[in-house]
């Protein structure tokens, strides 16, 4: 699938949607006059872009570009050394569908994930990051990280149904606020604009990961998850016990892991369940 309007796809995202088009993204480079913010006038910088693709004709029959909806300034990552290196303030690095075909666009560099609607591009609301929709808050037992955040440097937003989400909560680009990357699971209240921390299944080895990762809500509850660049996979089951975990060969990691059916010779079917029991 090509993007469009002069763009190149990117591959952080490939995604049918119910409806039958593709959400795809795309990178693209501008100058940006960043004086605001104690940096250049004539700054480059790369703005992330989703497109949805009529998947037999290629027409591009949405575009979203994060510089025409979010502030520079908003970013965590900090200004090159020169105006000529290339900023990546926002890196997208996911869209999924939201409640009522909404779509969720994360932004790695803000610590940010935006529920855009698809008619207008209009942010309907803010998830993290300095310019949060949301108050934060941690349900008992729960932790939020030490800038005070539910997730930082994140991938992969996932609307679960009934106002609680999931996040892969990497807090780590080489600099870790909190010791461990995890899956946190989350409720937004749109009512008294709260979100709290329900949930956090922590990477079993006490590791931070900085960068990939997801975490897939699985048919029966669990949640299985891929340590991006560590070399895990993990599932754990409702209640927060660990179930399941393996390690990749050395050099080996995986920009996301996914549970599916998987039939063998005969139709016999071996499920990671099976394999984590005697």
């Amino acid at each position: 699938m090509n993007a469009g309007n002069g763009l190149s796809a990117d591959g952080h995202e490939f995604l049918i949607t119910p409806w039958n088009t593709a959400l795809i993204l795309a990178y693209t480079t501008a100058s940006a006059n960043l004086t605001s913010i104690g940096g250049p006038a004539n700054q480059t910088v790369i703005n992330g872009v989703v497109q949805e693709i009529d998947i037999p004709t290629g027409k591009v029959l949405f575009q979203w570009n994060s510089a025409d909806h979010v502030p520079y300034s908003d970013s965590e990552q900090r200004l090159p050394a020169s105006a000529s290196s290339p900023w990546d303030w926002f890196h997208i690095n996911a869209v999924h569908i939201g409640p009522h075909g909404t779509l969720l666009i994360d932004a790695r560099n803000t610590w940010t994930t935006y529920d855009v609607n698809r008619g207008t591009g209009e942010i309907d609301w803010r998830l993290g990051g300095k310019s949060s929709s949301f108050a934060l808050r941690a349900a008992t037992g729960q932790t939020l990280d030490s800038a005070g955040e539910i997730f930082a440097w994140q991938h992969d937003p996932e609307y679960v149904g009934h106002g609680v989400y999931t996040f892969f909560d990497n807090e780590s680009s080489g600099n870790p606020l909190l010791p461990y990357s995890r899956a946190v699971t989350v409720r937004l209240d749109r009512r008294s604009w709260t979100a709290t921390l329900l949930a956090s299944d922590n990477q079993p080895e006490g590791l931070p990961a900085a960068s990939q990762g997801n975490a897939q809500t699985t048919a029966d509850g669990d949640l299985f998850i891929g340590w991006g660049s560590l070399p895990y996979i993990s599932e754990f089951d409702p209640a927060g016990r660990l179930v399941f975990n393996a390690q990749f060969p050395a050099g080996v990691n995986t920009y996301r892991a996914y549970v599916d059916r998987w039939p063998s010779i005969g139709g016999d079917r071996l499920s990671r369940r099976d394999s984590r029991r005697p």
